[in-house]
């Protein structure tokens, strides 16, 4: 594309709807000679005009233009316009397709010029096997709590090993403190982070450094505040229920054009901020009876729009259903989407480092299920869970290790704790850097949470901005039931806010720096060693040792070859691990005074003799060993 030129957001004036039907492209778009076109869906209403509010007071009516689309050119009209849509003569509403909210959740809408001078024109993009992913908080992530904040840390991540961000949700939300969750105006990049320029900014910086940007995007429900979309037609349904209330409309009457809305707004994200890969958020509370499931055909539009440009662009999908055909081919009656997040590993993980059990860790036993982490991917795959009491899940054994993300921590994990702990706060130092490991060291696609890399001490909290006293005071009440056994922090506190910003400055102390050159240690053996950078299920062997809280994982790939050895237990542990025959190197042991540990157990070289090796391990660590076997 060429510098300076914008590009049309998703689908192009006339461009055909899933029924065949002209669909006009929604929001305010400029056209070149100052003038603006306008388009909005709003079937609930008869006539529709657009209050042009500044820089000057005028009114225009909107054409009906079929399937509920009312549309207007009108002249005279250039970027910081403002503007509301007045239904039927009475109220009027922002955009439900705005691009800028300057004065919040319930002000105009502004005309934006979307033309940016990108310099990313060689980027296609990188291989999703490729990935090691770094999710942050924009607004906690750095002390301005922008995407210029972010900017400034990239060259630190580069550094670490980290080949793609993940941004949680950016589209516009009350206020100016929130995760994300409550965005109400899909197409509008939160003016508090910087607006779209910003994340123009911010995405054309990391592909200058060949790092991948993912965002994470919310199609399951809209925030409740400066929500006004029901009063332009039926964006929801009374037929599902999501925790958030109805759910949206993606099957019902009148569904098509929202389903389009959504599927415009995903390729919106891949076009006109070269944004390389979307997060769905919990796509089990998407519901969609249609013979073509609202994800396929999201992902396959994503897709199309990606091949269409150039670039790789992959949709990955957070769920807790543990469905395998979220990313089965759409031949083979999957939904093709290119990942999905694996929750079953950070909790098999977790409750072998905390010892707790409540809630859906009661479905986690040991050292066992962590194997069948690492060699299928889910591990309450069709077998009874006590927490649900019912079968749950599906066996994944058939989906690529390359299309699992894993983690040992992330801003739900945390966050939705009654005190936002991180698993520095609730492990050892020494089991943190067993985390890392079992982590680095698996055949899935990594990421790690913002400050994990060196320890951040920092909580991360649930935060909000709400405007609306009775909404403040339902999200307090909400929080308090949630967590009966433990009074939260005010989520409306900007003090709350505060508490969860990074302190990176830490990351220069000697045991929090030895953390972080542990990480950049594994992340670079990850990315050097054939063994490890080869995600294949096939070259894979696990084996756990419950009674003792010991897990061993080989990997191999052509001469390559490396063992694991996990110990999850308090007390030394000594195993005879059956590793081939040859001669190993110790590549990394995490009790060694190099990573701030009480001293290494295991030499520096180790010979297999008859197929296994004598080892020892310190408490809550592990060995990585090194070798091309004997053939």
């Amino acid at each position: 594309m060429t510098a300076g030129q914008p590009s049309r957001a998703g689908a192009a004036p006339g461009a055909p709807d899933a029924a065949g039907a002209e669909v006009p492209a929604a929001g305010a778009s400029l056209l070149g000679g100052r003038r603006c076109r306008f388009c909005v869906w709003a079937p609930n209403a008869r006539a529709v005009q657009v209050h042009l509010v500044s820089p000057e007071d005028r009114r225009v009516a909107l054409e009906p233009r079929g399937r509920g689309y009312h549309e207007a050119i009108v002249p005279e009209i250039g970027a910081g316009a403002r503007y509301r849509y007045v239904l039927d003569g009475g109220a009027e509403y922002p955009d439900p397709a705005s691009r800028l909210q300057p004065e919040g959740v319930h002000g105009p809408s502004q005309v934006i010029d979307e033309a940016f001078p990108w310099t990313d024109h060689g980027w296609r993009g990188r291989a999703l096997a490729e990935y090691v992913i770094y999710e942050l908080h924009v607004g906690t992530f750095s002390p301005e709590g922008t995407f210029d904040g972010v900017v400034g840390m990239l060259d630190a991540l580069v550094a670490l090993g980290v080949t793609a961000i993940e941004l949680m949700p950016v589209a516009h939300f009350p206020g100016t403190r929130n995760w994300g969750y409550d965005g109400v105006y899909l197409y509008a990049v939160h003016t508090a982070y910087g607006g779209p320029d910003g994340l123009k900014r911010l995405v054309d910086a990391c592909h200058r450094r060949g790092v991948a940007v993912i965002l994470d995007v919310v199609y399951n429900h809209f925030g409740p505040e400066g929500n006004y979309l029901a009063k332009y037609g039926p964006y929801f349904t009374a037929s599902y229920h999501t925790p958030w209330g109805d759910a949206v409309n993606f099957d019902g009457p009148d569904s098509d054009q929202v389903r389009r809305f959504v599927i415009d707004n995903a390729c919106r994200w891949i076009t006109d901020f070269h944004i390389d890969a979307l997060r769905l958020d919990a796509v089990h509370a998407i519901f969609d009876e249609s013979a073509r499931h609202i994800l396929e055909e999201l992902g396959a539009a994503v897709h199309a729009r990606g091949r269409g440009l150039g670039r790789r662009a992959w949709v990955i999908a957070e769920s807790n259903l543990n469905d395998p055909r979220l990313t089965r081919p759409i031949d083979r009656g999957g939904y093709g989407l290119d990942a999905v997040w694996s929750d079953d590993f950070h909790h098999a993980v977790h409750t072998l480092l905390t010892g707790e059990r409540i809630r859906y860790y009661e479905d986690f036993q040991g050292v066992g299920d962590l194997a069948r982490a690492w060699t299928d991917g889910f591990v309450v795959a069709g077998r009874y869970s006590p927490y649900r009491r019912r079968r749950h899940g599906a066996p994944s054994g058939d989906v690529p290790a390359e299309r699992f993300v894993v983690c040992t921590q992330n801003h739900d994990q945390i966050g939705n704790r009654a005190r936002g702990e991180r698993l520095t706060a609730l492990a050892g130092f020494e089991a943190v850097k067993l985390a890392a490991g079992t982590l680095l060291l698996a055949p899935f696609l990594p990421l790690l949470f913002m400050g994990e890399e060196y320890g951040e001490q920092a909580p991360f909290l649930y935060f909000t901005d709400h405007g609306a006293a009775g909404l403040a005071e339902a999200v307090r009440t909400g929080r308090r039931a949630e967590h009966p056994e433990d009074e939260p922090p005010d989520p409306q506190s900007p003090e709350t806010f505060a508490r969860s910003r990074l302190n990176r400055g830490l990351a220069r102390e000697p045991r929090h720096r030895a953390l972080l050159d542990l990480y950049t240690a594994l992340i670079r053996l990850r990315k050097t060693v054939p063994a490890l950078a080869n995600l294949d299920k096939e070259s894979l062997q696990v084996r756990g040792w419950d009674d003792v809280r010991v897990l061993m994982a080989r990997r191999w790939f052509e001469r390559s070859a490396v063992a694991a050895v996990f110990n999850f237990s308090a007390s030394e542990a000594s195993v005879r691990a059956p590793i081939p025959a040859g001669r190993w190197t110790v590549l990394i042991d995490s009790a060694d005074t190099r990573w701030a540990g009480p001293g290494r157990a295991a030499p520096d070289h180790l010979e297999s003799h008859g197929g296994t090796v004598q080892l020892t391990l310190a408490p809550w660590s592990f060995v990585l060993l090194g070798n091309a076997p004997n053939e």
